[in-house]
């Protein structure tokens, strides 16, 4: 039988609470594998093993366990009886094909009691390996390692372990609402915060009709593509121009931007209550535009409703960018658009805006009016993940209103 030993990261670290860890990841398993019919799933101290349907292919059961937030590495191993030489054929087996040269092999044992220590299987089992297969063996730096883990029932036998995707498992910490732009920053900082165990649902504001859909399309891209670690998530597509423009008829120039984000943070303050969410969590770097410097930053977030996470804060571009490249969001993200964020912006903006100048211009507005109509006037976007039926994608369905 086929096996995905998944091994735990912070989890194993958690104590007397590790059981709420752990029963977040077998849920998370079962929603990213929820497409096929999985076989048992029990913990086996720090590894949780799953028996795996014969129709999931390797690619697939590899593809989909990578999305798994908080397990440190995994495999897909194969059942075998207790003895050496069962185990043995079940390495070569493992190692057939491989384009490896040099190979190690590495013995844990969860069992004690079994009559060879972890040495002594790695060699009589490398031995084997090194006859039928030629494999040079390469203690330090091998392309191929045999993992062997011997537990009560059976010996588990596989051709090395894959990285996981670490962390904590989504939903374990709460949730949150994402202020996803479109742009590079924000999902990666929405993917941070999902390693960090927190459920996320996703808020974008445009400027459509007054400019094209493009930001649009690019949010929904985005918040489809990051599903795919916690296999639902809602998008929630906020009209901004409107308001944008009534700001713009009652104040000076350079306080623009930041009144923009106050409303920002008050209307997805009010989504996030409608949705449990309990923070907010932006893509903003300290310093990297006007208003993300420490006056404006400070002034904008007293808005929120709720706490503002925003995981990217000590990081520069650069380093953004990278990690961008890594989750694979970067050319999606860097697509042209005409979104609300360059809509109206003036061309000297406040970098240092001051709370009772900021107060004293929301005063011509009607703040709890101005929030309502944007609220109601928001469309919804639902997501799943894994496809259903055919679709490539994760599962869309639009929804208007709020």
């Amino acid at each position: 039988m086929r096996y995905l030993i998944g091994r735990y990261h912070e989890i194993a670290l958690k104590g007397r609470n590790q059981w709420r860890f752990v029963d977040q990841v077998k849920q998370n398993l079962r929603d990213i594998f929820g497409d096929y019919r999985l076989g048992n799933m029990r913990s086996v101290g720090p590894r949780l093993m799953l028996q795996l349907p014969d129709e999931l292919s390797d690619e697939t059961a590899a593809e989909r366990a990578a999305l798994i937030f908080g397990l440190q590495n995994f495999s897909l191993s194969y059942s075998t009886p207790r003895d050496l030489e069962s185990i043995a054929r079940e390495a070569i087996e493992r190692a057939t094909g491989s384009t490896a040269r040099t190979f190690a092999v590495r013995t844990r044992r969860e069992d004690k009691r079994f009559p060879l220590n972890s040495v002594e299987i790695d060699r009589a089992v490398g031995g084997e390996v090194q006859e039928a297969l030629g494999f040079k063996v390469d203690l330090k730096a091998p392309e191929l390692t045999i993992s062997i883990e011997i537990m009560n029932d059976a010996a588990y036998v596989s051709a090395g372990k894959l990285p996981g995707a670490g962390g904590l498992p989504v939903g374990v910490t709460g949730r949150g609402m994402a202020l996803l732009s479109g742009g590079i920053d924000s999902p990666v900082a929405a993917h941070r915060m999902m390693r960090r165990g927190l459920r996320l649902d996703f808020v974008h504001f445009h400027a459509h009709p007054i400019v094209s859909a493009a930001s649009k399309e690019k949010a929904a891209e985005l918040a489809a593509y990051l599903t795919r670690w916690q296999a639902r998530s809602t998008l929630m597509l906020v009209p901004f121009g409107n308001l944008q423009r009534e700001i713009v008829a009652n104040t000076l120039r350079p306080l623009r931007v930041v009144l923009y984000r106050r409303f920002m943070l008050r209307i997805a303050s009010a989504l996030a209550e409608r949705s449990d969410a309990t923070v907010l969590v932006t893509g903003e770097s300290l310093g990297q535009v006007a208003s993300q410097t420490l006056e404006n930053i400070a002034v904008i977030e007293k808005a929120a409703a709720f706490p503002v996470m925003r995981p990217l804060i000590g990081m520069d571009k650069n380093e953004i960018i990278d990690q961008a490249r890594r989750l694979h969001t970067f050319e999606t993200s860097i697509l042209p658009d005409q979104d609300c964020c360059t809509l109206f912006v003036p061309a000297h903006p406040e970098t240092r805006a001051r709370i009772e100048e900021v107060e004293t211009a929301e005063a011509r507005f009607d703040i709890p009016r101005m929030i309502d109509d944007a609220v109601r006037a928001t469309e919804v976007e639902r997501f799943w993940f894994p496809p259903r039926a055919t679709n490539a994608a994760p599962a869309r369905v639009r929804e208007t209103p709020v």
